[in-house]
């Protein structure tokens, strides 16, 4: 079963999302504080998802974020907030998050947003158990991108990715040299029905190329095609 954890300090917001997650047939933890949620992340079987508002009592949730990518580039993570600011919602990505939500929101819409999160890290459990069934390895260049371990190695390197940043790597590593548009990555990552801005796929492809490229201000890998969106090269 799917293990998603809420933190959320208005309890009838946290435990209207617990209830449906439940309702969805998921397995809903909740914590009030970062603090009160960080035990609960070492609980093995480990959580799936988190959704996490920004507005903690304490560490507040960019800070929740954060910690949790120090050691976790696999959970889903989707922050929710009364801000709607761009560098608020650019500022949750950059650090980690694979979603940015904000307050009012609809409960259909975010349910359907933690169950495409789901389906990524269930396809990256599904690819190691299923091996024998999938490529053994992508190879562009110093680059190996192993989608039996979902793991990018640089010059025999691994390279920690999130699942959302893993996809994209993978997009173009069957597109090569081929410019992508920005609506196609958004599609071919987040989902068909996704419902948020295009520009998240431009602050992943910034945490992208701090990853991967020696001068992330001048790229040599992940291309802008200007006005269009991205090509990868070797």
């Amino acid at each position: 079963m799917v293990k998603v954890l809420v933190v959320e300090d208005e309890a009838s917001i946290r435990e209207m999302i617990a209830l449906n997650l439940r309702l969805a047939g998921m397995e809903a933890v909740e914590a009030d504080s970062a603090e009160a949620a960080l035990p609960l992340l070492e609980q093995k079987p480990g959580c799936d998802a988190a959704i996490l508002d920004v507005m903690l009592p304490g560490m507040n949730g960019f800070s929740l974020c954060e910690t949790i990518r120090r050691t976790d580039q696999k959970i889903g993570i989707i922050i929710l907030s009364a801000k709607g600011q761009e560098q608020d919602k650019i500022r949750g990505l950059s650090i980690g998050a694979d979603d940015y939500m904000t307050k009012p929101f609809s409960v259909s819409e975010l349910l359907a947003r933690v169950e495409a999160l789901c389906r990524r890290v269930s396809r990256s459990a599904g690819g190691e158990s299923g091996a024998a069934h999938s490529p053994a390895a992508l190879v562009s260049g110093d680059f190996v991108l192993d989608e039996n371990r979902r793991v990018l190695l640089k010059a025999g390197k691994p390279i920690e990715l999130t699942q959302v940043e893993f996809q994209i790597m993978e997009l173009f590593f069957h597109n090569p040299g081929v410019a992508l548009v920005r609506e196609k990555i958004l599609k071919g990552v987040w989902g068909e029905n996704y419902f948020g801005d295009v520009k998240i796929v431009d602050v992943n492809i910034r945490r992208l190329r701090m990853k991967i490229e020696d001068e992330p201000s001048h790229p040599t890998h992940i291309m802008t095609v200007w006005g269009y969106g991205y090509r990868w090269e070797e």
